[in-house]
């Protein structure tokens, strides 16, 4: 590279980088970002307003009593909403004047939900194209609100990407159509705009059909027995859906995960009773969702036995008017087969010429509560800065294909709302500095526009869990301040390593975060600590917390993330895992607790229980006035074990209040105290 080129390139790093941090000071606690703001002097305050709106009255009738105020057609103050014909190249002639970045992100496939939002002293002014962008622009509003006025400024936004959404599998574990209300309606504040219900599996069969009604029936279901939605209950869902911008996929999953439909009829799906049986179901999923354009269909994890399954069923779907959406891998799929690909799992691969929805590291149920999520943050969807006709986005997916008991366990163990928010934030703005799997779940380093950009969100995330998520399973608390040494090269297990080795050596290097993976759940694939772990070894890692006075504190600790979606058997009493791994604190070792449950069969249905921490109530521990050293054993074992199957070599430590629900206070991590407080 050329010396003219280089300083071409740091010039654009640094103007990028102080670009971000006037952007992120200035917009407080706004989530996601907007593409562009600019802070004006005043405020607009919160009382009587009039409205002029053409669409979405009622909602902003709602809006303004949400935020303490009330619609007067003789007040000064007034919102106005303006549906412009040609708002597109309005709003690209104004971007481009305003110099907003990112221009080229501003397509076709997302011009529909972009708006412009100027707040004054006495006006609020809307523009948008579409219903969508108003009310994009109302949840804008509803976060610029401080106590009773509105701060004066003038934003220009629309998304990266067309699809940014989530997915429940309802049918191994169903959800109350009173919980799903609560998670569309708070995560559409957040501009989430696709719920995926995920309604037939194995287990069961969840939406009604009259016309075959033992479906449904309990004897045919092997989970939450007798528990469905009724046609009237999913257009009601759909309906909630459409009022908050919400596209609703559902998703009939064929020819596999079917055992539900052989229960009742007695015959695969594949065969020709089962394709006139399934087709006569398919007409009354279509009446139910008939305003959604899409239906999903599987296609995945299935032996095809009939190959004409899969083209006659699209087929007859797309004549009832809907567009198809199926899994990748599932059916080999050429360019004009299918409307949707979803890709899943490492080997989801992009068809050209067919858009696509990109799931493919982006599975709740194997994630843990921390290091996760900044590989969730800091990725690229899709691979690329934002989408276009070819990659329309992201939908996170939950699969509990173990059982879990409550609903709030189902967000809070999968750790569902931070994840979302991560999501929402990152879909909106684009960009991120890695796809999933190339730097994986390691903290970006230090002084750089990425480690400030994950520092920020994680900031603005836990302002509105405060604010926003009381009273919703949230257990997230701050990581960024942790710092850990770990050691550079793992001895085996009959290295002479002990619990007092002298630290001050220099063979540990320090890492971020409140969990860490010196291996990932999915092996090399997604990069760790250790570029090239090795089973039977042993690491070590510690820190020295500083406390301002003797206090006692809660701790968060595992050192096995269980998936949800795995039949693991829950540690033997009296130990952490099954692999050894240790604790102490201040030289007294830390015991677990009490497992519950404490089966030795494994099983799916066995309900998981408290073997992940945010399960289970903090551990009280006391901190001493000044340094506590914290100091881990972590040998490995095998990757894989009769008891575990995916072992993750991890470990979560993380200094709580008594209630869980914070980072606690005015801690200091840093296992180089000894060289230099920081």
């Amino acid at each position: 590279m050329k010396s003219t080129e280089r300083i071409l390139v740091i010039i654009v790093i640094c103007v990028a980088f102080c670009s971000f941090y006037l952007t992120v000071n200035a917009q407080n606690e706004l989530l996601p970002l907007p593409k562009s703001i600019i802070w004006n002097n005043g405020k607009f305050d919160i009382g009587k307003m009039n409205l002029q709106t053409p669409v979405l009255k009622n909602q902003w009738v709602d809006f303004i009593s949400e935020i303490g105020g009330e619609v007067s057609a003789t007040s000064s103050r007034t919102i106005v909403v303006k549906v412009l014909p040609d708002f597109p190249n309005y709003l690209r002639k104004v971007a481009y004047l305003l110099q907003v970045p990112d221009l080229g992100s501003l397509t076709s496939q997302v011009s529909d939900e972009a708006y412009r939002l100027t707040v004054t002293n006495k006006k609020i002014y809307v523009r948008c194209g579409t219903p969508k962008g108003a009310y994009w622009a109302m949840q804008t509003l509803r976060q610029l609100r401080n106590e009773q006025y509105l701060k004066n400024c003038d934003i220009i936004d629309w998304p990266a990407f067309k699809i940014r959404g989530f997915m429940h599998d309802v049918a191994r574990s169903f959800i109350s159509l009173k919980e799903l209300k609560r998670e569309i309606a708070i995560l559409s504040q957040y501009k989430i705009n696709t719920f995926h219900w995920h309604l037939t599996e194995n287990s069961a069969w969840r939406l009604e059909s009259k016309e075959y009604p033992k479906l449904t029936t309990a004897e045919n279901m092997t989970r939450f027995k007798g528990k469905y939605y009724t046609q009237k209950e999913a257009q009601e869902l759909m309906l909630f859906c459409k009022e908050h911008q919400v596209l609703l996929i559902p998703e009939i999953d064929i020819p596999g995960h079917s055992a539900a439909f052989t229960r009742a009829f007695d015959c695969n799906m594949q065969s020709h009773k089962g394709m006139k049986i399934l087709k006569s179901l398919i007409d009354e999923v279509c009446e139910v969702f008939d305003e959604s354009p899409y239906l999903h269909i599987g296609t995945d994890e299935v032996k095809f036995t009939n190959p004409f399954f899969v083209p006659q069923m699209v087929t007859y779907i797309r004549s009832k008017g809907k567009k198809v959406i199926s899994w990748d891998p599932g059916w080999n799929y050429q360019q004009g087969e299918i409307d949707l690909l979803q890709l899943w799992s490492s080997r989801g691969k992009a068809v050209s010429g067919i858009p696509v929805i990109d799931s493919k590291f982006y599975y709740l149920n194997h994630y843990d509560t921390f290091a996760d999520l900044i590989a969730l943050y800091t990725s690229r969807i899709c691979n690329q800065n934002h989408g276009s006709a070819d990659f329309t986005g992201v939908i996170l997916c939950v699969w509990n294909d173990r059982l879990l008991d409550s609903e709030a366990k189902m967000l809070s163990e999968n750790n569902f709302y931070p994840c979302m928010l991560a999501i929402a934030d990152r879909s909106w703005q684009g960009g991120g500095y890695q796809y999933f799997d190339k730097s994986g779940t390691q903290f970006p380093k230090e002084n750089t526009l990425e480690f400030a950009q994950f520092v920020d969100f994680e900031r603005r995330m836990l302002w509105h869990k405060a604010h926003v998520f009381k009273g919703y399973p949230f257990k997230y608390v701050k990581q960024s301040h942790e710092k850990w040494a770990i050691l550079e090269e793992p001895f085996d297990n009959k290295g002479n390593l002990k619990q007092d080795f002298d630290c001050t050596k220099k063979i540990f290097r320090v890492v971020r975060g409140g969990g860490i993976y010196l291996r990932h759940v999915w092996g090399l694939l997604v990069p760790s600590f250790y570029k090239k772990p090795k089973e039977n070894s042993t690491s070590y890692a510690y820190t020295y917390v500083y406390s301002p006075k003797n206090q006692n504190v809660g701790l968060l600790v595992e050192f096995q993330n269980y998936s949800r979606s795995e039949m693991d058997l829950p540690p033997k009493q009296g130990t952490w895992d099954y692999k050894g791994s240790r604790i102490w604190i201040s030289d007294k070792e830390v015991v677990p607790p009490v497992w519950v449950p404490n089966h030795l069969v494994k099983s799916h249905d066995i309900v998981l229980g408290n073997e992940n921490c945010v399960s289970r109530s903090p551990i009280k521990i006391f901190l001493k006035e000044g340094w506590n050293k914290i100091w881990l054993k972590l040998p490995i074992g095998k990757f894989s074990t009769p008891e575990v199957r995916l072992q993750k070599w991890m470990f979560t430590v993380a200094f709580v209040t008594l209630d869980g629900q914070e980072a606690m206070p005015n801690l200091i991590y840093n296992p180089n105290h000894f060289e230099k407080t920081k």
